[in-house]
C-alpha cells in the first residue's frame, strides 16, 4: 500500500511539473485530491478496511503525501505568478483584461465534506440514503408505531399514494435515522456508519428553524458497545471539527429508538463556559441527541435478541455550521444572497 501511495505521489508531481496553467493544475488537484473521485482520497477512505496495526502507519504516510502534493501545487502556482510579474513588459495594456470568476463551495457543502473526512478518519463508512422514504423506515422500524405520541415530535410531509397499508405510506424523511434499519437488514456487525443528508419538516421558519435541513447520523453496532464508546467518538469528532479541546456533558433524555437516551451539550466556545447570550448564560450549548440503540430496533433489523449492542447519535449539520462560522440566522444558507455566500 505504501509503495502504491509513493508511486501515486511521483506521478502527481510529474504531472504538476508539466502543467501549463491554473486550469490544468485544477484538473490535477481533482484527479488526485478531489473529495469525490480523487485517487489519494479513495485510499484515505479505504483505511477503515485495513487492520488496526496497519492503519496508523499507512494513514500517516498517506496524509503526509497529500500535504506534499498540495505544497508542490501551491509552489507551482506561486512560480507561475512570479513569472507573469517578470514578463509584464511583454503585455499589451491596451487590450481588455480577461477576468475569470472561479466558483467555490457553499458553506454547508464545505462543512459536510469536513465532517465526512473526520468520520472517515475514525473508520466510519459515509452514506446518504433516500430522501423519499416509507413510513415503515421513518417511524415504525424505529419503535414509533402508528398512533405513538412521539410522532408529534416530527412534523412530517406525507406524499399522496395509492397504498393504504401503513408500511407503504410515502413521505419526505424527517431524519437520517431511517438508514439504521435499512443498513442493518443487509449487513451484519461490526458496523460503523455515518449518514449525511437532507431532511424535511413542516416547520415555522425563523432564525433557527427551516423546513429543509441537513442531518448527520452516526451509529456503531457490535458486541459489547457501551456509552463510553459513544463519548469517545463524540469528543474526538468535536475536537477535530472545532480544532480545540471541547468539553461535553450528557443529560438524560428520551428518544423512542434509543434506551437509555442522552442530550449532549458542549461548553460554550464563545465564552469558554462562563456564560453569555449565545449559551443563554448557562455556559453550555445543546448540540445533539444520542443513546444506546433500542432492542426493538435490532428486532426490526432481524438481529438475534441480546447478541449485539450499539449506539446512535444525530445532529443538525446546519446548526454545526452556524456555530463554527458564527452565523445567527439559518435562513441565510438558502437565501441565495451572494453577499453572504461570498464570505466563505
Amino acid at each position: 500500500m505504501i509503495e502504491k501511495i509513493r508511486q501515486l505521489k511521483d506521478k502527481a508531481i510529474q504531472e504538476i511539473k508539466q502543467s501549463k496553467g491554473p486550469i490544468e493544475m485544477e484538473k490535477i488537484w481533482r484527479k488526485y485530491l478531489g473529495r469525490q473521485g480523487g485517487e489519494l482520497t479513495r485510499i484515505l477512505r479505504g483505511l477503515k478496511d485495513l487492520s488496526i496495526n496497519e492503519r496508523p502507519k499507512i494513514g500517516s504516510f498517506a496524509n503526509q503525501t497529500k500535504k506534499e502534493i498540495e505544497d508542490f501545487l501551491n509552489e507551482k502556482k506561486q512560480n507561475q505568478g512570479n513569472f507573469s510579474e517578470k514578463n509584464k513588459e511583454n503585455s499589451n495594456y491596451l487590450l481588455p483584461g480577461k477576468k475569470i470568476d472561479y466558483g467555490h463551495l457553499h458553506p454547508l457543502t464545505q462543512i459536510r465534506y469536513e465532517i465526512a473526512d473526520i468520520f472517515s478518519s475514525l473508520g466510519f463508512e459515509i452514506l446518504e440514503g433516500p430522501e423519499v422514504e416509507t413510513d415503515y423506515y421513518n417511524f415504525e422500524a424505529l419503535n414509533i408505531p402508528a398512533g405513538h405520541p412521539a410522532r408529534d415530535m416530527w412534523d412530517t410531509f406525507y406524499l399522496k399514494s395509492e397504498e393504504r397499508k401503513n408500511k407503504n405510506k410515502w413521505l419526505l424523511r424527517t431524519h437520517t435515522s431511517t438508514m439504521q434499519v435499512r443498513v442493518m437488514e443487509k449487513n451484519k456487525p461490526p458496523l460503523k456508519i455515518c449518514v449525511i443528508g437532507r431532511c424535511f419538516r413542516h416547520e415555522a421558519t425563523d432564525a433557527s428553524h427551516e423546513h429543509t435541513l441537513h442531518q448527520v447520523e452516526g451509529f456503531i453496532v457490535d458486541k459489547e458497545i457501551t456509552v463510553a464508546n459513544l463519548i469517545y467518538v463524540l469528543k474526538n469528532f468535536l475536537n477535530a471539527l472545532f480544532n480545540r479541546e471541547v468539553k461535553i456533558r450528557l443529560r438524560p433524555s428520551y428518544f423512542p429508538f434509543t434506551e437509555p437516551s442522552f442530550e449532549v451539550d458542549f461548553a460554550c466556545l464563545n465564552c469558554q463556559g462562563k456564560g453569555c447570550p449565545v449559551c443563554k448564560h448557562t455556559g453550555w450549548v445543546e448540540i445533539l441527541g444520542s443513546g444506546m440503540i433500542h432492542p426493538k430496533v435490532f428486532q426490526y433489523a432481524g438481529y438475534p435478541k441480546g447478541k449485539y449492542t450499539g449506539f446512535a447519535f444525530g445532529m443538525g449539520l446546519d446548526r454545526l455550521a452556524m456555530m463554527k462560522y458564527q452565523i445567527d440566522d439559518i435562513r441565510l444558507f438558502h437565501s441565495g444572497d451572494l453577499r453572504f455566500i461570498n464570505q466563505f
